[in-house]
């Protein structure tokens, strides 16, 4: 059985209190909270064996390494890939699109086209506007409707033979939306494009099987999944990878060096050149491995409650207006109050010790298609509770009074 008082035992954050109330966390897109069984993982690592990786002989190093290695296998396991080289350790999402923008820049040709989502976090804009910048190639974006979801009408009739790469969010940050990405990976891989799939919103809800998926790059971020920040994943398809040229050059991503020439290591150390964030890979795994313990469909199940609860709460305010309205959405809410500016509505919930985010949430161009400065986003976790967000609903009517 699901008991959520028995899980927020397990975050020491939550007991805090903000500006004299009891601390409601409802920024979990942003940076979920840490469980005591991550921490004691990070202090365990820091404690007895804090050594460098895969270089040393003594036996912190091999006790690191070991440890470090098989949270490489955990994540395997848990995406499903074919390969635990496919996992490549990152600081995180943008980093992991990056590696993948810089590679494809001695890959594409002049008039090329790349399709990216007009849902996208910045993240996943701007290195492919970067990339088109050095190759030529040409960018072009799937519209989105109304509701908060890709038009996957017009995503057909934009696919061509000249398109090579095709960037999608499997959830939506600012709106929680989850897109069709199989349809979408089955749709480009017909015409020979490669698919990134931004996993960073979709995974602390959905466990994505990479190898169903058929997807040839997904990416995430091990903050959103209750780990620490810094340290990230990127999956690649092998024979992919193979291809790409390093991201970086230095240390560990090596064969042999010479002044006449280098040659690169094997997969996945050709994409990870230097000292690694050793503790936080170890901690990924270990947060993973909490998640799983309360099952992703235990989770889904009970964050969709939330989400249906706090819908009909919110949409019971007077001029409150919920943006995305998509019948397949993740626990995430985006919502303005007519007349008032969404950082006024944050500022005073804060006071109040509830924590939303406001603004535009890295996806300009979506509050640009809704002509708004941004929302108010209140995004929940399977630690969250009906009874925050009822304080969340007070204080939105509170801020109401106060700012009309």
């Amino acid at each position: 059985m699901f008991d959520v008082n028995h899980i927020r035992q397990d975050f020491p954050i939550l007991s805090r209190k903000v500006k004299g109330f009891p601390l409601v966390y409802f920024d979990n897109a942003a940076t979920s909270q840490t469980p005591k069984q991550v921490i004691d993982v990070i202090t365990d690592y820091y404690s007895r064996y804090n050594a460098n990786i895969h270089r040393g002989v003594h036996a912190l190093s091999q006790e690191a390494t070991e440890a470090y290695e098989n949270s490489r296998h955990y994540i395997q396991n848990h995406f499903n890939a074919l390969h635990p080289h496919e996992i490549i350790f990152t600081s995180g999402t943008t980093h992991s699109i990056n590696i993948v923008a810089s590679g494809y820049a001695s890959l594409l040709k002049p008039e090329d086209e790349l399709l990216v989502s007009a849902m996208e976090h910045h993240s996943n804009i701007v290195p492919w506007q970067m990339l088109c910048e050095k190759t030529g190639a040409i960018l072009k974006v799937i519209p989105m409707t109304s509701l908060g979801t890709l038009d996957i009408e017009a995503f057909g009739t934009l696919l061509t033979s000249k398109t090579r790469l095709v960037f999608v969010n499997h959830v939506s940050n600012a709106l929680g939306t989850i897109n069709p990405i199989k349809t979408i990976i089955d749709q480009a891989h017909q015409v020979g494009a490669h698919v990134l799939i931004d996993g960073a919103q979709a995974s602390p809800h959905i466990k994505a099987d990479v190898q169903a998926l058929d997807v040839d790059y997904y990416v995430t971020s091990a903050h959103k999944l209750c780990g620490p920040t810094g340290v990230g994943m990127l999956y690649g398809k092998e024979a992919l990878l193979l291809k790409l040229p390093p991201y970086q050059g230095g240390g560990e991503m090596i064969e042999e060096v010479t002044f006449e020439k280098t040659t690169y290591a094997s997969l996945p150390h050709k994409f990870e050149a230097g000292t690694p964030h050793i503790c936080g890979g170890i901690a990924f795994g270990a947060a993973l491995k909490y998640l799983n313990k309360i099952g992703f469909e235990t989770i889904a199940a009970y964050e969709n409650d939330l989400l249906n609860y706090a819908t009909a709460a919110l949409l019971a305010i007077e001029g409150l207006k919920i943006y995305g309205q998509a019948d397949h959405k993740t626990a995430v809410i985006s919502f303005n109050l007519e007349g008032i500016h969404p950082y006024d509505v944050g500022s005073i919930l804060d006071q109040l010790g509830i924590a939303v985010r406001t603004g535009h949430h890295c996806a300009q161009p979506i509050m640009d298609y809704f002509k708004i400065p941004g929302t108010v986003r209140a995004s929940f976790s399977f630690y969250n509770t009906k009874e925050e967000i009822d304080r969340l609903v007070a204080g939105v009517r509170k801020a109401q009074a106060m700012l009309q």
